[in-house]
């Protein structure tokens, strides 16, 4: 739907980001560890902080994934809980917001 051409760019460009994220976290996760139990113990800690945030970046690809869906199938922009039209301004925002601000208060 080429309503939503800029969109969906934006969308594709973000999966983008979000992958090449994941890699980089990834990549430090498998990085090999200090013996000393000092350092392993900060470097424990900061694996927990970088699987806290692929956890949170595999999250926004689910959404981001299921906004690209819906703008293939024609149901992109309705309200999921209401079904009326999500405002273009909350979509500029959060471009994979799944309800109307009203909904989504």
């Amino acid at each position: 739907m080429a309503k939503y051409d800029k969109i969906k760019k934006q969308l594709e460009n973000r999966l983008k980001e979000l992958s090449a994220r994941i890699d980089e976290i990834e990549g430090d996760l498998r990085s090999p560890h200090s013996t000393g139990w000092e350092d392993r113990a900060t470097e424990t800690a900061g694996d927990e902080v970088l699987e806290s945030l692929e956890g949170t970046a595999l999250a926004e690809i689910a959404e981001v994934r299921a906004a690209l869906a819906k703008i293939e199938n024609g149901t992109y922009g309705e309200c999921v809980t209401c079904g009326e039209p999500i405002g273009e301004k909350r979509l500029a925002v959060v471009p994979y917001a799944t309800q109307c601000i009203n909904c989504a208060e």
